[in-house]
């Protein structure tokens, strides 16, 4: 059965019907958060009921908006491990860390939950067709999800996208629109295309259901942990759904009594060329202002004007954490790092987390007791590769070749 009670404004508090289909508030226009009845969730499900699910995101379906009956469209999303980093902790000075490594992802990142969840929800009342702006791997989860729902899907990027996800919304048979200029620019498109063609709009936190989809992150933390929360998360900023979801899904266990004590000091980290959360953090603004001209080869931070910003803002505060802002070649450095101490080729949104990492410890902000967690949000390889020197050419005798394999390798 559905626990959903309300669908509610995160500023106003306004309430809103969840049997019909709901993007902003009605009332100011300000982002939506389904709320749960959590007594009833914790008298229905046990931890050692969930010990027995299936992995995945939906064995958490009392804590997500699924109506009685309603089937989701999946492709097995979520379930993602959390893996222990002791030589990068080693290498940094650190105790504790671990990476959440959602590039496992059946779309090769964590959209696949959000996109998941929204055309699931959207699908059952009564969207014909879906429009979102996305700055990469978001616009081929919606057109993945949207074909597994066999519904028609538009994609608008900006000029400059990677190439694997433009690749990967056409396979799966979106009408794919590049445009000059960044994610907000696609995202004003969206807002008059997706009204002329009787569409759902999918764009970031402009419609309740793909947060939610995100929050499940946190809900597979907590158990991966041991039903607790860790000192620290690092997690990368574009839109910034998973940052607002991940808080979200603590707090709902926290009201189910799962979980008890201090949440984590949240940390957003943003690149050097686009940062308008690290700038509002800095400047103590309760809002963020749009960056001009936004700049970074990690395609996911490129988003100049996030929605939620006032919203995130709030949970780094309330939190006692902070926003990091790290350079183009601070990241490309983190990136090869991880992957040659842990062998992980994470995103470079990933690796800004690494980069930022650094930089708390050496401005002590982070101890060597506290145990860390990065949210490694997609996998490397659907982005350019970074630049590595050419592999060694191999020619000549057997005696020769082996010979400059010892040499290459120093023995």
């Amino acid at each position: 059965m559905s626990f959903v009670s309300y669908v509610e404004c995160t500023v106003c508090g306004a309430a809103h019907d969840f049997t019909r289909p709901l993007n902003v508030c009605e009332i100011c226009g300000q982002m939506l958060a389904v709320r749960y009845d959590l007594p009833k969730v914790a008298a229905a499900v046990t931890k050692q009921d969930l010990a027995a699910r299936p992995p995945g995101m939906y064995r958490f379906r009392e804590l997500t908006p699924l109506a009685d009956g309603e089937e989701p469209v999946t492709l097995g999303e979520g379930g993602t491990p959390l893996l222990p980093l002791p030589r990068l902790a080693a290498h940094l000075g650190l105790g504790t860390l671990w990476a959440k490594d959602e590039g496992q992802n059946p779309t090769g990142s964590f959209k696949a939950r959000g996109l998941g969840m929204a055309i699931t929800r959207a699908r059952t009342l009564g969207a014909p067709g879906f429009v979102i702006p996305s700055a990469g791997n978001a616009g081929g989860a919606a057109a993945v999800y949207a074909a597994r729902a066999g519904l028609p899907c538009v994609v608008i990027v900006p000029r400059g996208t990677p190439p694997a996800a433009i690749f990967e919304a056409q396979i799966a048979g979106a009408h794919v629109f590049t445009i000059e200029g960044s994610i907000a620019t696609a995202g004003k498109v969206v807002a008059k295309v997706a009204p002329l063609l009787g569409w759902f709009d999918l764009s970031t936190l402009k419609e309740p259901y793909r947060l939610e989809g995100k929050k499940t992150m946190g809900l597979e933390l907590a158990e991966q942990l041991g039903w607790r929360m860790p000192d620290v998360l690092l997690y990368p900023t574009g839109g910034g759904t998973g940052l607002v979801g991940i808080p979200k899904a603590f707090e709902e266990l926290v009201g189910m009594k799962w979980l008890s004590g201090m949440p984590p000091r949240f940390y957003a980290v943003q690149a050097d060329g686009c940062a308008p959360i690290v700038r509002a953090f800095d400047d103590k603004a309760e809002v963020t202002t749009a960056w001009d001209n936004p700049t970074t080869h990690a395609a996911g931070l490129r988003v100049p004007s996030p929605f939620a910003g006032r919203q995130m803002l709030r949970i780094l505060r309330d939190s006692g954490g902070g926003a990091v802002a790290v350079s183009e070649q601070e990241i490309q450095d983190a990136q090869r790092l991880i992957a040659r101490v842990e062998g992980i080729w994470t995103s470079p949104e990933g690796a800004a987390l690494v980069a930022a990492l650094q930089r708390l410890k050496d401005a002590d902000a982070v101890t060597r007791g506290a145990e860390i967690v990065l949210m490694f949000t997609g996998a490397g390889i659907k982005y350019d590769p970074p630049a590595l020197p050419a592999p060694v050419d191999l020619a000549g005798s057997e005696t020769e070749i082996l010979a400059q394999v010892r040499r290459a390798v120093g023995r």
